[in-house]
């Protein structure tokens, strides 16, 4: 049953992949909230007001029972602890390792190097062409989808570990969308691509798409 919790209000931005991946976690919990856009295409996020919540000028952020919470993998764990059921972490401490280090590996070491402030630097600050732009994308998702591959076919089932939601599928997902509209080659990545369709099947992660959010566009 959908849980409505006022307290609960994300700022993001429809195309975010932070801001996708946070709301297939509320969405998984069952968590009515309120969303704030702020849009990253003309550097709303940089406002003095939204700074005020946020000083490092990111999305998403989480207004929750008057405090402001940064960063999506500290807000989704958050999530995890304050609304446990159902979990994005398996019980045993072995897995829930291996969970981590399939988000992380989408978190630290695929999405950061894509993001629009590393794109508008190489554009704007380095004159990269549109082709070496590309390029770099196209690195450092297929780089690291070549390890998620193999992880997901090590420990997949339904979904990317195992048959229940987790931590790994909040943030896989999101990395397809942008991989997609990017343009990037997925053909070397069949499990990974056939395990992320079923996860999009599921009604709390469809409802999480960008294309279904009131700001896009």
């Amino acid at each position: 049953m959908d849980t409505h919790d006022p307290a609960l209000i994300l700022h993001g931005y429809w195309r975010s992949g932070t801001s996708y991946r946070t709301r297939i976690a509320l969405n998984i919990k069952g968590l009515r909230y309120d969303q704030v856009s702020h849009d990253l295409r003309t550097g709303e996020q940089r406002a003095p007001d939204y700074l005020a919540l946020n000083p490092q000028g990111l999305v998403p952020a989480l207004e929750v029972e008057g405090h402001v919470l940064t960063q999506s993998g500290a807000i989704i764990e958050w999530l995890d602890e304050r609304y446990p059921d159902p979990p994005l972490l398996p019980v045993s401490a072995i897995d829930r390792a291996a969970v981590r280090a399939m988000a992380l590996l989408v978190a630290c070491d695929i999405h950061p190097l894509n993001n629009v402030r590393v794109l508008n630097r190489l554009r704007d600050d380095l004159g990269a062409s549109p082709d070496a732009v590309k390029d770099w994308i196209a690195h450092w998702i297929s780089q690291g989808f070549g390890a998620l591959e193999t992880l997901v076919t090590r420990h997949g089932g339904r979904f990317c570990f195992g048959d229940r939601l987790t931590l790994a599928d909040c943030h896989i997902v999101p990395q397809l969308y942008s991989a997609d509209r990017f343009g990037v080659d997925l053909s070397a990545f069949p499990r990974l691509v056939e395990t992320v369709g079923r996860v999009h099947a599921e009604p709390a992660v469809a409802a999480a798409h960008p294309d279904r959010q009131a700001d896009a566009g």
